[in-house]
């Protein structure tokens, strides 16, 4: 994978929690730490859920991203979390956990089948026996990424110390490929611009599943939603929640 701007240049990781704080997955994620004693966060980004979690437990979080990390580690609890800075495909960290998960569709920077595979491979060898794991990837039935033109994306977000910031996205979709491109735009007040480009795929859930089972992983349930939802061919997302058996 190409080094994304959006999660490595400091200047942008700034907006990352105002655009994606708190969500579903952050409670449901909350909400099964709850029962484990341990938690591996893949893709942990700034910390949110790793940090929320952390205290009455040991807690990982491991992220290819130093400035994501470098924030992670500033915020309240982060200082209970063993931070490592690390790709999601090839980390090994000797040790296993009750609770593996990869949530903020981070999966879904994993463009090759092979580097899903890794991915998934990756959390079966850190789960112990009986351990349990999810995580989640957009519904490609659900064209999402046409949602992400300048019209239907622009909008204003409040920065701290900038004040009001216009941003938007603008996307192209390679369907053989099922990948989309896509552009993260931020007008400053004084002018200045900041902006990323981005690449995600857009799995089928017949991939995901052959590459679960590949893993030696079970699914007990498939959601399409962090509600709980049970998954339908127009549910928003693929989330499966599962298990290491032996």
């Amino acid at each position: 994978m190409d080094e994304d701007r959006l999660y490595s240049d400091p200047s942008l990781v700034e907006f990352y929690d105002i655009e994606n704080s708190g969500g579903a997955d952050f409670l449901y994620c909350r909400g099964l730490a709850e029962a484990s004693r341990s938690v591996l966060d893949l893709g942990c980004g700034t910390g949110q859920l790793a940090a929320a979690i952390a205290e009455g437990r040991e807690v990982v979080g491991v992220d290819p991203a130093k400035p994501m990390l470098d924030v992670a580690r500033l915020r309240p609890g982060g200082d209970r979390v063993t931070w490592v800075e690390g790709d999601a495909r090839s980390v090994r960290l000797g040790r296993s956990f009750d609770l593996v998960v990869l949530t903020g569709h981070a999966f879904q920077v994993f463009l090759t089948a092979e580097d899903r595979h890794a991915a998934i491979g990756t959390i079966a060898a850190h789960l112990a026996p009986g351990g349990r794991f999810v995580f989640d990837t957009r519904n490609p039935g659900r064209e999402e990424w046409r949602e992400w033109t300048p019209d239907a994306s622009r909008r204003t977000v409040q920065h701290p110390e900038l004040g009001l910031v216009e941003a938007w996205n603008d996307v192209a979709f390679d369907p053989a490929a099922a990948i989309a491109t896509y552009e993260t735009h931020y007008r400053l007040p004084d002018g200045r611009s900041l902006s990323a480009q981005s690449k995600i795929a857009f799995p089928p859930k017949t991939d995901v599943e052959a590459a679960i089972r590949d893993a030696g992983l079970v699914v007990d349930r498939w959601m399409g939603d962090w509600s709980g939802g049970a998954w339908r061919a127009d549910a928003p997302e693929i989330i499966p929640f599962g298990r290491r058996v032996t």
